[in-house]
């Protein structure tokens, strides 16, 4: 498929790796390890800014941003983002936070004629009880979780920016919708992280002090499906080169557990050998989320690492940065 803008053609396929590539978010947990990817691939012009140095929120400082820089790709990978509590206290900043930061960075993109564009999403926008695995076409078919309900109402506009972007200027812009990741650079906090590192840090604390046991949010029974950050930054390389269409696309591993089996694989990777208790009286948030993931297959990839591996390398880095590590 190509694209125009001006007169300008535009094609999806291999990418230039001495073309500007700007990162959005490229301190986070899937920014840094898409450029990490990147850098690994060859390319020589891969470029970000912290929070602290452009705000996304400020619309006149994105576009200022991406005027000076002049991208001919671009991954937005920034966002707010929290667990099931921190959604479920601040509605309102996961909905407007994300919204601006979206709607910013994609105009300032469209207004530069930013030729390749990956927007990434998150799981959540499927509804609450979606039949499983859960397929692309289960978007809008019902009622979301209403503990990240205003996060996920965000992601959708994004995928709808983008799908709008592709009718009414035939770029060839994308959507990529990653099952929960987790890796270097995550966010460990003990109330506002998702439940992978929060375990992490949780059992960890546990194994250092000697505790006898650990408490757990909800009763443990969710499923979940997890994949490693490094596996993402490879799966949105592989579908800015190969993958064109309006849809988004599932990024995940095809195979879930439930929480109680990731908390005793962490109490093992950790060498925790106490007990571990459940508090119901906290939300388990949706039963199960299980990625289909037959239309990533399709464009030619599959993810590579195992997940306890992929705990092990993460416990480790965790443990090396643990004073450093966001909270």
């Amino acid at each position: 498929m190509t694209g125009a803008t001006d007169g300008v053609e535009y094609m999806a396929g291999e990418l230039d790796r001495d073309a500007t590539f700007y990162v959005a978010g490229h301190r986070g947990l899937v920014g840094s390890a898409i450029v990490r990817r990147l850098q690994a691939a060859g390319f020589t012009h891969v470029v970000g800014k912290t929070s602290a140095e452009l705000d996304l929120k400020n619309r006149d400082e994105v576009f200022a941003y991406l005027a000076e820089i002049r991208p001919r790709y671009l991954v937005l990978a920034a966002a707010k983002v929290g667990g099931i509590l921190a959604n479920s206290r601040y509605p309102v900043d996961f909905l407007s936070d994300n919204l601006r930061i979206q709607s910013n960075v994609l105009d300032a993109a469209l207004a530069n004629e930013v030729e390749r564009v990956a927007f990434l999403g998150s799981s959540c926008i499927y509804p609450k009880f979606a039949e499983q695995p859960i397929s692309e076409n289960a978007l809008l078919t019902g009622r979301l979780e209403p503990t990240n309900d205003a996060y996920a109402i965000a992601k959708i506009a994004g995928i709808l920016n983008i799908q709008a972007v592709r009718r009414q200027y035939g770029l060839p812009w994308i959507s990529a919708m990653p099952t929960n990741l987790y890796g270097p650079n995550d966010n460990f906090s003990p109330e506002d992280s998702h439940v992978l590192p929060a375990l992490i840090r949780r059992y960890d604390e546990a194994a250092r002090s000697g505790a006898w046991s650990v408490t757990n949010w909800g009763t443990g029974k969710p499923r979940r499906e997890f994949l490693h950050s490094d596996d993402m930054a490879d799966a949105v390389l592989h579908l800015l080169e190969h993958y064109d269409g309006p849809e988004q696309v599932n990024v995940g591993t095809g195979s879930d557990l439930t929480i109680r089996e990731i908390a005793d694989m962490i109490a093992g990777i950790v060498g925790f050998d106490g007990d571990t208790e459940w508090d119901a009286s906290k939300p388990d948030g949706t039963p199960q989320k299980l990625l289909e993931v037959s239309k990533l297959a399709e464009a030619g990839w599959t993810s590579r690492i195992p997940l306890e591996d992929g705990l092990s390398r993460t416990v480790d880095w965790y443990r090396a940065n643990v004073e450093t590590a966001r909270v």
